[in-house]
């Protein structure tokens, strides 16, 4: 037995394959990424107190005699297992390594796959059905994120999709979905672009604000982030059923129906939903890069064929 072995055993600590549990726990929790586990660093408490590690386990050390130099190396067991479970985790594709994780995203993390994402969700109990709707990163999907908030978009832009005439659901079709809906809501800062709403629910797992289309994915509306707009539920219903649009300088226009809703309706509590945003009249909020803005072409379309802008 090795005196790394020797000592795990010794200290009661809990298996690698415990640990790579707990890991896509927290990595499901965080988002799908944590940053490289470090001294003092978060996500090394918090694996440790999900793990139920007493101070001993915590706060142990391996020594070893560097022979050339004869100086002696410390260092942190608990560190050193949770590198170990993390490092299994991605020879079996569950995780990314920080140094491949790093050429996509510019930072040092672990980074789950679609794979990994998949046994995350069976860990926690979670339907993989309701995956579509978490705004978990992983690896593949990141990719296309990556690629759409990189997007440069022409000024004739065509906001429909002419090969989105399939009916089959391919595995490449739902990661582009969700590298839609991830880019979108990563470019206006988890914020609805009308209201500002910016929360997440209880277990951390999915964001209150979604990707809307402009123009409609049920109509071949495009993957596009200038094809979309980050907004909270309440609003992206109301969008989509064309009690407000936008102008071209991004300015809200509401319905003049509004006008003619019975005492009462439109309210919550006393506070008047769409009276609120007819007094308004500002501009939405919009991503820090002009050119994923939502086109001109693609806001057009939604007054003149969901809002009937002037009718």
């Amino acid at each position: 037995m090795s005196y790394e072995a020797a000592m795990l055993k010794q200290l009661a600590m809990p298996t690698r394959q415990q640990v790579g549990e707990a890991l896509l726990r927290a990595l499901l929790k965080h988002g799908g990424v944590v940053k490289e586990f470090g001294a003092g660093q978060e996500i090394v408490i918090e694996l440790a107190d999900e793990c139920e590690l007493n101070d001993l386990q915590r706060s142990a050390f391996l020594e070893t005699i560097y022979r050339k130099e004869n100086r002696l190396k410390k260092s942190n067991l608990w560190h050193r297992l949770l590198f170990r479970a993390a490092d299994s985790l991605a020879k079996e594709n569950l995780v990314t390594r920080p140094t491949q994780t790093v050429r996509l995203t510019n930072k040092r993390e672990w980074m789950l796959t679609e794979k990994g994402l998949d046994q995350a969700l069976a860990l926690c109990n979670i339907p993989a059905a309701e995956k579509d709707d978490l705004s978990t990163k992983s690896y593949e999907v990141q990719k296309i994120v990556k690629k759409l908030l990189e997007a440069s978009t022409p000024n004739n832009y065509d906001p429909f999709d002419r090969k989105k005439t399939s009916k089959s659901i391919t595995r490449e079709s739902v990661l582009r979905t969700r590298g839609f809906r991830q880019a979108v809501i990563e470019a206006y800062s988890h914020r609805c672009a009308v209201c500002g709403l910016k929360v997440k629910s209880p277990d951390l797992i999915t964001w209150e604000v979604q990707a809307a289309h402009i123009v409609p994915n049920g109509l071949l509306g495009r993957d596009d982030v200038c094809n979309g707009v980050a907004l909270c539920h309440l609003h992206h219903w109301a969008f989509d059923v064309g009690w407000f649009t936008l102008m071209d300088d991004y300015k809200l226009q509401v319905s003049p129906k509004i006008h003619s809703l019975p005492a009462g309706v439109g309210k919550i509590g006393d506070y008047e939903l769409f009276g609120a945003l007819a007094a308004k009249r500002t501009k939405i909020s919009l991503p820090d890069k002009h050119a994923i803005y939502p086109h001109r072409n693609a806001i057009g379309w939604h007054r003149q064929n969901v809002f009937h802008y002037g009718s």
